[in-house]
């Protein structure tokens, strides 16, 4: 096992302009947000005077993990798309500061794109609004896309449009609970990845916080994975770092080569933001 930094990078539709003073500018296309990132708390590379000059729309927290946005100096539409490769994925703004996407996870689509073919089956748990599932699903792979929230199946279904995918599986589940039964059922999967939140809500609004369903996630995953095939787990929680993360794949991957990393990516302005930690782990065929 290494425990590297690995560093993901933006793309033609994508750039992480700065960071600094716990907030982020990024650009998505051609509109650019400002957005709370916790993990920013050294300073800036830029005026925030300067940031306001560029930003069509600013986060603003409201207590928790909710807020409202506000209108920038520029003008742009509140929902909009944005090309990766030969993808497309709709943007909103929500009112827990997302935009629909996660632009650090470029590198493990990657990853998926290199391991995937037409005869494979891949498995998207937590799946969101589906970037992965979409990138799954174009390498001509069936595609299982796991979400406990209604209105995340709907959005990644207009992902896949707007790629001009089509045959997506959705599945309207508990993750957990559906990759208990998968176990029970003897499937396995070429590729599975996994990007749980820290804490979440099941179809029956039953609340769970990972650091209590890690162990389980680990365990089951692993039994789905087909020889050869490979996992990916992503987590952005303070209470998983790196040595509670390396002792679980021990446990739990020891049929498995292991990368456990930290996930990173530089601002233009030369910065660093932190992302979580990763683990890409492939079977032993």
């Amino acid at each position: 096992m290494s425990n590297p930094k690995l560093f993901t990078s933006g793309w033609a539709d994508y750039e992480l302009i700065d960071a600094g003073g716990g907030k982020k500018l990024e650009r998505w296309g051609d509109v650019v947000t400002i957005r709370p990132e916790v993990q920013a708390y050294f300073r800036s590379g830029l005026d925030f005077k300067d940031w306001t000059e560029r930003a069509h729309w600013e986060f603003i927290s409201k207590g928790g993990q909710s807020g409202v946005w506000k209108a920038g100096k520029k003008t742009a539409a509140d929902n909009w798309s944005i090309s990766y490769a030969h993808l497309k994925f709709q943007l909103r703004l929500t009112q827990f500061k997302h935009l629909g996407l996660f632009p650090e996870q470029r590198s493990n689509w990657d990853f998926i794109t290199e391991r995937l073919t037409t005869e494979d089956r891949f498995l998207n748990l937590f799946a969101y609004t589906g970037a992965a599932s979409c990138v799954a699903r174009s390498c001509g792979t069936e595609t299982y896309h796991v979400d406990s929230v209604k209105q995340l199946l709907a959005w990644t279904h207009d992902n896949m449009e707007a790629s001009q995918l089509q045959d997506i599986k959705w599945v309207h589940e508990d993750a957990l609970r559906f990759a208990q039964r998968e176990v029970k059922r003897g499937k396995t999967y070429k590729g599975i990845i996994m990007d749980p939140p820290a804490w979440g809500t099941g179809v029956k609004n039953e609340k769970w916080k990972l650091e209590d369903k890690l162990d389980s996630l680990m365990s089951d995953a692993a039994k789905l994975v087909a020889p050869g095939g490979f996992l990916v787990l992503n987590t952005y929680s303070p209470t998983v770092d790196l040595s509670s993360m390396t002792k679980l794949c021990a446990l739990y991957l020891k049929d498995f080569e292991v990368e456990i990393a930290e996930l990173w990516m530089k601002t233009t302005t030369e910065k660093e933001l932190y992302f979580g930690i990763v683990v890409r782990a492939v079977r032993k065929r």
